[in-house]
């Protein structure tokens, strides 16, 4: 497992990126304004919800601009295979919405393959291998960082970008994952990562406007996000949610799935879809799909060391807070067993958090 100078390491790292920051810098000069209509006009936009098991990973492409929102899990090549096969050969801006390893997961890779220009992360923290190879691959390529702040708008080409959350980065990983609308044209998207409903009942109070077109819905679907009110504050029409089928851990939740079709929007899921698609000019889109297939609640539902919150790790019956922290701390996992590694959890522990069959190893 991971030693303390992984942690000084990380801090480090962080310490010299942050050094080469420029408060307030725009990841790209915004174009004129005729210059942007001429870029909606000639090669419209195509957003790729990519079918990458259960993790999230959504390419952005314009006839001039690619940007990439995470990478996929770090035990898969599925991003990094895709975009090789969409001829991708640079990323203007790379997005790791928060630093758990199904999201970041292959970023180290999307750096170390491609010509990246730009990447965005939270500023929260983690001492996991996946989060250290992906600073390491920031420094030793000498890629520009950026932790964008709620409020803060960009261009990139014809696309606007503007950040929803969060306002600062306080240790709470997924809560404050990077969240944003992205407009093109008349049409509109809002990426949340693993957002919870509070932070999206935060992002309603900040008064700015979060109606879109198309949503992707948080934590692959879970429960622990798109409540009612956000729902009604964006009105998707489209709605989109990135999981792995037949995945451990019961994403998209029926409660979430209902809620989202009783708003209005009509679904599509990479875990029976494949890779959704989404295709505009800036007045209307399409929507294209790898298979036809019909969204439903996901099964075998459990709880996974490797994603869930210190709170949702505490529903198992022997962790509490002390140890719900140093398991957020040493992921990734490769099998409960693993468990045994933190200081305090012998073999009878052990036992008992298994035949509770809540517990479960994913990304």
């Amino acid at each position: 497992m991971k030693k303390k100078w992984l942690i000084f390491y990380s801090i480090l790292i962080l310490l010299l990126m942050a050094a080469c920051i420029r408060p307030g810098e725009k990841a790209e000069v915004a174009k004129p304004k005729k210059q942007a209509a001429q870029e909606q006009q000639s090669g419209g936009l195509q957003v790729h919800f990519i079918d990458v098991g259960q993790g999230d990973a959504t390419l952005l492409v314009t006839e001039e601009h690619t940007m990439l929102i995470d990478a996929g899990d770090w035990n898969s090549t599925a991003t990094i295979d895709y975009l090789k096969q969409q001829g991708i050969e640079k990323i203007d801006i790379a997005v790791g919405t928060h630093p758990d390893s199904d999201h970041i997961g292959q970023l180290a890779d999307v750096i170390n393959n491609f010509d990246v220009g730009e990447v965005w992360m939270s500023g929260n923290e983690s001492t996991s291998n996946t989060f250290i190879n992906t600073l390491e691959a920031i420094d030793l390529a000498g890629t520009d960082y950026y932790e964008p702040r709620s409020g803060e708008i960009f261009d990139l080409g014809a696309m606007e970008i503007e950040v929803l959350y969060p306002e600062k980065a306080t240790g709470k990983a997924n809560e404050e994952s990077i969240s944003m609308k992205l407009t093109y044209g008349d049409v509109r998207f809002v990426f949340t990562g693993d957002s919870g409903v509070k932070e999206e009942q935060n992002m309603i109070d900040s008064g700015m406007e979060l109606d879109a077109e198309v949503l992707h819905l948080g934590h692959h679907g879970s429960n622990t996000s798109t409540g009612n009110a956000f729902l009604k504050a964006v009105s998707p029409e489209i709605a989109v949610y990135s999981a792995g089928e037949g995945n451990s851990y019961g994403h998209p939740h029926a409660e979430v799935l209902a809620a989202v079709e009783n708003a209005g929007a009509e679904v599509y899921g990479t875990d029976v879809n494949g890779t959704v698609i989404v295709q505009t000019d800036g007045k209307t889109y399409s929507v294209s799909v790898e298979r036809n297939g019909v969204a439903k609640e996901g099964k075998n539902r459990c709880i996974d060391l490797n994603a869930a919150s210190s709170s949702e790790l505490q529903e198992i019956e022997g962790i509490g807070s002390a140890f719900a922290k140093e398991i957020i701390a040493e992921r990734p996992f490769r099998t409960i067993d693993q468990l045994t590694e933190i200081k305090g959890i012998g073999p009878g522990k052990l036992k008992n958090i298994k035949e509770q069959g809540l517990a479960c190893v994913g990304g």
